[in-house]
């Protein structure tokens, strides 16, 4: 069965997931706003799964799986970013929760996908998932480290050397700064290079996903299937100039 199947284009200006995962050798989770399928062999492996909140990243391993593979091409997609915290927070829950559902559906007979993926890419599906979920879900572990660094008591106060704790506070710092460096780095470019100022916003960032993947932990318990619908146009209707264009394409998905 093998073939290509998935023609994927790198979405905006500057390499993301997608991107990185083609360029490593690893599995493409096959991004939802712009992929080209063959439409014969995405029948053969029964099409989208209608349960999985991100169908499209859980189709990406599929593939894999079954001797397909995805190929990028060297185009760039523009994708509007939701503009407002309490619709951001629904959106990126909806796609932590279908990540949760991805990985404990495949990981449900993990020798057999250690099979078919081969070592590197079973290597790269686990690398995948688990630093997606875990840098939301033990965030607040490592921002306690900060109580450290201001000379404050912490949790872990006799339970771990000085040492060490300070050692670990002083790398967790580091993170830090390594993580607003990326950040610079990644928008120097000339279509980016607005955002520059936006760059040290990132610390807001990681709260609202530590809500976000808190939410998603709960509904992938008591709600699995429940899609969190997402509302486009907000970035167009708060420009005057193209209210009636924007009204006219405001949507849900």
């Amino acid at each position: 069965m093998a073939g290509a199947l998935l023609y994927h284009r790198i979405r905006g200006l500057v390499p993301g997931d997608d991107a990185g995962d083609a360029a490593s050798g690893f599995c493409d989770p096959a991004g939802g706003h712009d992929p080209v399928f063959r439409r014969d062999a995405l029948q053969a492996l029964g099409g989208w799964d209608a349960h999985n909140v991100t169908e499209d990243a859980d189709l990406g391993f599929r593939l894999a799986r079954h001797g397909f593979r995805t190929e990028m091409i060297a185009t760039s997609t523009g994708e509007e970013a939701n503009c407002h915290p309490l619709p951001w927070v629904k959106q990126r829950s909806r796609w932590l929760k279908g990540y949760m559902v991805t990985y404990l559906v495949h990981m449900r007979a993990p020798l057999l996908l250690l099979r078919q993926l081969g070592p590197w890419r079973f290597l790269g599906y686990q690398t995948h998932f688990i630093t997606a979920l875990s840098q939301f879900l033990l965030a607040p572990v490592l921002w306690s480290f900060w109580l450290v660094l201001m000379g404050l008591p912490h949790p872990l106060d006799g339970l771990i050397p000085e040492g060490p704790l300070i050692a670990m506070a002083r790398l967790f710092l580091l993170v830090e700064i390594l993580t607003i460096a990326t950040g610079l780095l990644a928008v120097s470019g000339p279509a980016h290079r607005h955002l520059l100022f936006w760059v040290p916003t990132l610390h807001f960032y990681f709260p609202l996903g530590v809500l976000a993947v808190y939410k998603a932990l709960y509904e992938l318990i008591f709600a699995p299937f429940f899609w969190d619908k997402t509302a486009h146009g907000h970035s167009l209707l708060s420009r005057p100039r193209h209210g009636l264009l924007a009204r006219a394409f405001t949507r849900r998905s």
